[in-house]
């Protein structure tokens, strides 16, 4: 298994590839990801090779972009089946993989603890500071497929989410949590405040 070639690979790919309106689906959003994934991982005691298979999966779980816009997680799964037996990963890593990535389709249904850290890494923004600039990129997106046209359809969808969205890991429930709910709170003014 040669884990770092299959990163470079897959960075240089989201690099040259991502359509450049993915303006939340982004290499940028992968990194975050990654790290994410790498700081709750620590912090739950994953460590050898869940540890490796974790961080592909989070470089690895938005690629499907490059392929296909619907069911981008299907698109992700078929490049790492496609690519990963390459850099020396077995049948059964690359299912454990997809397993990570199948997971964060929203909405998220983790089965293990490492699928429960790659669902709570794929959002853990929302319970943090940074989440009203992210979240940015993502209306801009929308609102360039034509998912949504006004900031207050993106504020109703923000609101329905945050009250929908549960993190998995005790991690997150401790650290991200709390700050999510200032974020509802937030959006619910908003709301309020411009009917």
């Amino acid at each position: 298994m040669d884990p770092q070639s299959a990163r470079s690979f897959i960075l240089r790919k989201l690099r040259e590839e991502l359509p450049v309106n993915r303006t939340y689906h982004s290499l940028e959003h992968t990194l975050d990801v990654y790290a994410s994934a790498v700081d709750i991982a620590e912090q739950e005691g994953v460590e050898g090779e869940g540890l490796t298979l974790l961080k592909i999966a989070a470089l690895y779980h938005d690629s499907g972009f490059t392929i296909q816009d619907l069911d981008h997680e299907e698109g992700s799964c078929q490049l790492v089946r496609t690519k990963l037996p390459e850099f020396g990963f077995n049948s059964e890593q690359v299912e454990r993989i997809c397993e990570m990535i199948l997971a964060t389709r929203i909405p998220q249904a983790p089965r293990n603890k490492l699928t429960r850290i790659l669902c709570d890494a794929d959002l853990d923004y929302l319970g943090r500071d940074d989440f009203f600039r992210i979240g940015a990129t993502l209306f801009a997106e929308m609102k360039h497929y034509g998912v949504l046209k006004t900031e207050r359809e993106w504020n109703e969808l923000q609101e329905r989410f945050l009250e929908r969205h549960t993190y998995f890991t005790a991690t997150c429930k401790r650290l991200r949590e709390p700050v999510k709910q200032k974020h509802l709170a937030a959006v619910k003014e908003w709301l309020l405040r411009n009917p």
